[in-house]
């Protein structure tokens, strides 16, 4: 093959490859074409549904509107307002869990500031309604990041914070109470079982000196088991008595000797007076009463 015909070929084959590739862009053009045709009728399609389920609720018709809310979302998967819509439904119905579910959805799909701030605002809402007020922070958060100049996300922000406040003080003060109820807990257990030792030592302490006092009562009695101080007279007195007596000297009497002669002496003398008396009484005469 000659060199001409080589670079013919060469030519040819790069001919048909930017064919291709041609044909390839032009494919993907047309699918790009067809797949926003197709976007925007489900568009129109999800919008229409939506103006439907929206008129329904004016009727107060909740749940021919809850499937036509569902309807758009369905055909539009993205579609901020359906979901968001809906999720404002399920809100006045009391639902938060759906409420909440539709809002986070619109907040994920939303591809404006405003439909994000919306979006998050009412998550704030739900929050609060479920007293979740931590979350409900950081939802005003997000709202505020999206549009700062809300002056009803500003307040209700301030609202869950002091909300996030008054339950954090209530839980921390709920621990710090079981803390000081278990703190009275173990002190009343310490006085009872210091108590109770103390029972128990002075319990030991009396028995020890019951058998002190029983031993020394032991040692004090004698062979028979009568006390040994306890000694019969053997006629010669309490010795100790005895000796606590002053002994008379020589040449001098005791007191006792004194009262005794005082006494012989005072029964002596009555024993005189006595016999003159009956005398007297001999002597006398008798003076008679004259009988009438």
């Amino acid at each position: 093959m000659s060199f001409s015909n080589l670079e013919m070929m060469k030519r040819i084959n790069t001919m048909k490859t930017s064919s291709l590739i041609l044909a390839l862009m032009l494919s993907v053009f047309s699918f790009s074409q067809n797949l926003e045709k197709e976007q925007k009728k489900a568009e129109r399609k999800a919008k229409n549904l939506v103006y439907e389920a929206n008129s329904l609720l004016q009727e107060d018709d909740f749940i021919s509107a809850e499937m036509e809310y569902r309807k758009a979302i369905s055909v539009q998967k993205d579609n901020v307002v359906g979901a968001y819509n809906l999720g404002n439904s399920y809100y006045k119905k009391g639902n938060y869990d759906e409420a909440l579910f539709r809002h986070q959805e619109a907040a994920k799909n939303a591809t404006t500031k405003e439909a994000r701030h919306k979006a998050y605002h009412n998550i704030g809402n739900i929050l609060m309604q479920s007293k979740e007020c931590k979350a409900a922070v950081e939802a005003f958060k997000n709202a505020l990041r999206n549009n700062p100049n809300d002056e009803e996300t500003r307040y209700n922000f301030a609202l869950a914070k002091e909300c996030a406040k008054q339950q954090q003080d209530q839980d921390g003060g709920g621990e710090d109470e079981k803390k000081d109820d278990k703190k009275e807990d173990q002190k009343d257990k310490d006085k009872e079982k210091e108590n109770k030792d103390q029972e128990d030592k002075d319990k030991d302490k009396k028995e020890e000196e019951g058998n002190k006092d029983k031993k020394k009562g032991d040692d004090e009695k004698d062979e028979d088991g009568k006390p040994k101080d306890d000694k019969k007279d053997d006629g010669n007195g309490d010795k100790e008595n005895q000796q606590k007596q002053p002994k008379p000297q020589p040449g001098k009497m005791s007191p006792q000797q004194i009262k005794n002669i005082l006494e012989a002496m005072s029964n002596q003398e009555q024993k005189v007076q006595e016999k003159i008396n009956a005398k007297k009484q001999k002597g006398a005469r008798v003076k008679t009463e004259k009988d009438w």
